[in-house]
């Protein structure tokens, strides 16, 4: 592998790319709510979440959740508590009310990861619970915390907004859950476990023309949104038709993984337009 092929490698399994990801899913409810980006916490958001992802990935296969013995890990490692830093950086400059909701979706992520009962190691081995935690904290982070940020009122357009993006990240987590059944345990009951891939990947077109829907639903509704909205339904159900058990190696890492980074360039192109 060439130094580009190296890099490209490290950007992906140190949780960059994922990381590109929620920021632009955080700028685009800062579009939708016309919220002024707020620098810190952008950049908190983007450093926090390398450290994040990259403990849940690698740290429950390390001795004690710290200490790694690969070589590569231990570089992705050293990179996280960089990263971790910087964060904590840019939390102090963040308003309590902040504070505390990225303590709260702090202890979702943990539960993810660390020890919950002696029937489930954790509750990343929990089926379905997983699902729903993943797309909880995302959630909170990208739409949760901008809102508490800026000190908006909750509203039926806000209601509707967090609802949109839990829907959206369940659909885009089908295909890992898919690609995901060559490695998971039997006993984990993923949904493609429960009801087999075709029948997931339907749940997830039924999913995608809710999330379309509910657009039609506000109040205050912009054509910009319309449009946005629409096209990314369609990129969910080209993604969809696309998903396969037996689905490349970049597919749901990379090509799933940069729909909410596409999708942010979209709006800024329909946002400058109209």
């Amino acid at each position: 592998m060439g130094w580009l092929g190296r890099i490209f490698g490290f950007y992906l399994d140190a949780s960059i790319h994922v990381a590109f990801a929620v920021v632009s899913l955080l700028m685009t409810t800062n579009i939708f709510l016309n919220i002024l980006p707020e620098q810190h916490l952008i950049l908190f958001v983007f450093f926090g979440t390398v450290p994040s992802y990259n403990f849940i990935k690698y740290g429950t296969k390390a001795k004690k959740y710290i200490l790694v013995k690969n070589s590569y890990h231990r570089q992705i490692q050293i990179f996280s508590f960089v990263f971790l830093a910087l964060a904590g950086y840019h939390f102090f400059f963040l308003s309590h009310k902040v504070w505390l909701i990225c303590i709260v979706l702090a202890l979702l992520a943990g539960l993810y990861a660390l020890p919950v009962s002696a029937r489930h190691k954790n509750l990343r081995n929990s089926g379905i619970v997983k699902v729903l935690l993943v797309a909880l904290v995302w959630t909170g982070t990208t739409v949760g915390i901008p809102i508490i940020s800026s000190a908006l009122a909750f509203s039926w357009d806000i209601g509707l907004l967090v609802l949109q993006q839990f829907i959206l990240i369940l659909i885009l987590l089908i295909p890992f859950e898919i690609r995901d059944l060559e490695c998971d345990e039997l006993n984990l009951q993923t949904i493609p476990q429960r009801i087999g891939v075709s029948k997931t990947k339907t749940l997830g077109a039924f999913l995608s023309v809710i999330f379309l829907l509910l657009t039609f639903l506000k109040d205050d509704l912009s054509r910009m949104e319309i449009i946005g909205r629409t096209l990314l339904f369609l990129i969910l159900c080209v993604m969809l038709l696309f998903t396969h058990r037996n689905q490349s190696k970049y597919f749901a890492s990379f090509f799933v993984e940069a729909i909410p980074i596409g999708w942010l360039g979209i709006l800024v192109v329909l946002e400058n337009y109209f």
